[in-house]
C-alpha cells in the first residue's frame, strides 16, 4: 500500500542520514506517526463483514433460536416493501421488521413500474411471488426525504434528454407525477417541488401496482391492501395513507 511505502522510505532516511538536524528529523518522525496512524485508520470491507455477522450470530441468531429455527422451515411475511436502494433508508431498520416480516424489493426511487412481461421482469416476478406465493396481505412502497432519483426525475429536461445509461429511463417511470407537480406547483422552489415529487411519485407506483392482474384481484377481494409511505430522515417523521382507487370487480357480460 502507499503509505506503508512511504513510512518505510522515511524510516529509511531517519536512519541513513543520521547527522540531519533537529528539525528535519523531527518533522520526519511525525509524519511518519501521522502515515501509521493514517494508515490504522484505513476501512477494511473484509473486515466489517466479519466483523458485523460475528455481532448478528451471537446479539441475535444465537439469542433467538426458536426464531431462526422457525424461520428455516419457511417465511410467510404480512407485508412486502418496495424502498429505495438509498443507504439512509433500509425499511427494516425504520420500521423496525423482524426477520420473516418483510419481503422486501429495494431499488432507485423506490418506484413500482407497470405491468411489462419483459421490460420490467425482475419486479414484476418479486411482486406475482409475493402476491400469489407468499400471500402477502399489504404492499407498502415506501418514498424518502432528499431522494437523488427523484431529483433526477425533477431534472429531465422537457425535451426528454437523458445523460444516464439507466437512471433516468428508469426514474421516468413516474413521469407522470413530475407532470402533475409540476403543474399543481410551478410557483415553489426546485427543492420543494422535489419533496412533493417523492410523495407524488409513491401514488403513481400504487397504481401501477394495478396493473398487474394478480394484485388487482386481491385488491378487489380485499385480501390485500396497497398504502404508501413517507420517511422524512431529516425530521425524524413517518407518514403513512390508503388511497380509495373506487376498484370494482371487472363485469362478464
Amino acid at each position: 500500500m502507499a503509505y506503508e511505502d512511504a513510512i518505510a522510505g522515511l524510516s529509511k532516511l531517519l536512519s541513513e542520514k543520521a547527522d540531519l538536524e533537529g528539525v528535519a528529523a523531527a518533522k520526519i518522525k511525525q509524519i511518519t506517526a501521522e502515515l501509521e496512524k493514517a494508515g490504522s485508520n484505513q476501512f477494511d470491507p473484509v473486515e466489517k463483514i466479519k466483523t458485523g455477522f460475528v455481532h448478528f450470530k451471537t446479539e441475535k441468531f444465537e439469542k433467538d433460536v426458536e426464531l431462526y429455527g422457525k424461520l428455516a422451515t419457511g417465511q410467510s411475511p404480512k407485508f412486502m416493501v418496495f424502498a429505495c436502494s438509498d443507504s439512509r433508508v433500509c425499511p427494516s431498520h425504520i420500521l423496525n421488521f423482524q426477520p420473516g416480516e418483510a419481503f422486501v424489493v429495494r431499488n432507485i426511487a423506490n418506484m413500482v413500474p407497470p405491468f411489462d412481461l419483459t421490460k420490467y421482469s425482475g419486479v414484476g416476478a418479486a411482486i406475482e411471488y409475493a402476491v400469489l406465493h407468499l400471500k402477502v396481505e399489504n404492499i407498502v412502497v415506501i418514498g424518502h426525504s432528499c431522494c437523488g432519483g427523484i431529483k433526477g426525475l425533477m431534472s429531465i429536461p422537457d425535451d426528454g434528454t437523458t445523460a444516464s445509461d439507466f437512471i433516468e429511463n428508469w426514474v421516468k417511470i413516474c413521469a407522470p407525477a413530475k407532470t402533475k407537480v409540476k403543474s399543481a406547483h410551478k410557483d415553489l422552489s426546485f427543492a420543494d417541488q422535489c419533496s412533493n415529487l417523492e410523495k407524488e411519485a409513491v401514488n403513481v407506483s400504487l397504481g401501477n401496482l394495478l396493473t398487474y392482474p394478480f394484485v388487482r384481484e386481491a385488491v378487489v377481494n380485499n385480501t390485500l391492501s396497497l398504502k404508501g409511505g413517507h420517511y422524512d430522515f431529516v425530521n425524524g417523521g413517518f407518514q403513512l395513507w390508503d388511497l380509495d382507487f373506487n376498484i370494482s370487480p371487472n363485469l362478464s357480460v
